[in-house]
């Protein structure tokens, strides 16, 4: 095995742990699941910024399989397996996306973390609904449920991410 294909998947192994663990760290809790964490899908979004679109895409649902199984595999249908743990997660892997300084892989973690809102969303209008209150909008309760934890997560996330770049610039920009 190439060394860079080892270190490759060494740092995916490393770097969905460390995301399972900030995972458990919970901010705020909302009452039908999702959660303001403690920078849980950072580790996911910087692993895509270094490895690309691909290998994010790997990690990041290798870490959505892991939550559900960890977390109990509660679901009320199979699409909110597929919406908020499988495509939820990957998706983050866009992070790789758009890459190369500060800007730009600032600019791809708030894209990874949109399509990750997006997912959850159809998970809410089409699932999850059932806890709406009586006569609103299916949709509407969506976006409101989803983007009261989903725009803080992207908010903390994009700014952390912005602040401690300059320390990870020469991780993400490793020879592989």
């Amino acid at each position: 095995m190439k060394r860079s294909n080892l270190l490759r998947i060494v740092e995916g192994g490393i770097f969905i742990a460390l995301s399972i663990v900030l995972d458990y760290i919970k901010i705020w809790r909302m009452p039908q699941g999702g959660s303001v964490t403690a920078l849980a899908m950072l580790p996911l979004i910087l692993y895509s910024q270094k490895w690309g679109f691909k290998n994010g895409l790997l990690a990041s649902t290798t870490f959505g399989v892991l939550k559900f199984l960890l977390s109990g595999g509660f679901s009320l249908h199979p699409l909110s397996i597929i919406f908020d743990y499988l495509v939820g997660f990957g998706v983050l892997g866009f992070a790789g996306a758009i890459r190369g300084d500060r800007i730009k892989s600032t600019m791809g973690a708030a894209l990874a973390i949109f399509l990750r809102f997006i997912s959850v969303f159809i998970s809410g209008a089409f699932v999850w609904y059932i806890y709406a209150p009586e006569g609103m909008n299916p949709y509407y309760y969506s976006f409101i449920y989803n983007v009261t934890y989903m725009g803080p997560e992207l908010v903390l996330t994009c700014a952390v991410l912005a602040i401690i770049y300059p320390k990870f610039e020469k991780f993400l920009k490793a020879k592989h």
